[in-house]
């Protein structure tokens, strides 16, 4: 997916977003909920101008975080070999993100027989394993990927702690949805544990795989 075919994605999402809510403010409470808890409770409101309008606002400026991200890295040149995947997750993240603005914006409707954690559970794994996908073909660099000491110090390290990385991310994605069908506390088991698990693993792997490299 070209930078420019990303950027027009982003901007349509965006409007539909936006117009989204401003055609069903006077349906929506002047406090909206926009929290809720591991057990799917609502836990946190905010004023409706937030809520309509906060996402799409932190969705913009990811997304312009994103498309400078490339022009500044001093490794420009390794993301420019995988940045059709990079613009793809750009484009999904963007789309999760909305996606959960339109389940905030649902639950204030007054649709409320749903749990939040069963919604974005299937979204979430569905990131994490393109993440993972992403990662088995990212190149070093000092923005996107596993970024320790070491694999910032090596292309081996780098490119053996990513093609792991892919695989337990994917897992991570994998697990996200068999939580989804739980929900609850048990859906935050199944997401986070693994995912935190992942990326402590990840980080003693790469100091490994560097001393031996110095070692060798």
């Amino acid at each position: 997916m070209s930078t420019r075919t990303t950027t027009i994605i982003i901007l349509l999402m965006l409007v539909i977003g936006i117009v989204a809510g401003l055609l069903l403010w006077n349906r929506l409470p002047d406090q909206m909920a926009s929290h809720w808890d591991v057990n799917d409770q609502v836990n946190g409101y905010m004023s409706k101008t937030w809520g309509v309008f906060l996402m799409p606002l932190i969705v913009l400026g990811m997304s312009v975080l994103f498309l400078v991200i490339p022009s500044i890295d001093p490794l420009k040149a390794n993301i420019a070999k995988f940045r059709e995947a990079f613009n793809m997750f750009i484009v999904l993240i963007v789309a999760f993100m909305l996606y959960i603005h339109g389940l905030t914006l649902a639950w204030n409707l007054g649709y409320t027989n749903f749990k939040m954690s069963t919604s974005m559970l299937p979204a979430m794994g569905l990131l994490f394993i393109f993440i993972g996908f992403m990662l088995r073909k990212a190149k070093r660099n000092f923005f996107i990927g596993i970024r320790t000491p070491w694999t910032l110090s090596s292309d081996t390290v780098w490119d053996k702690t990513h093609q792991l990385g892919a695989i337990l991310f994917m897992a991570s994605g994998v697990l996200a949805f068999v939580g989804g069908i739980f929900g609850g506390m048990t859906a935050f088991w199944f997401l986070f544990v693994p995912l935190i698990g992942s990326t402590v693993f990840l980080l003693v792997y790469s100091y490994v795989l560097y001393q031996r490299e110095v070692k060798a």
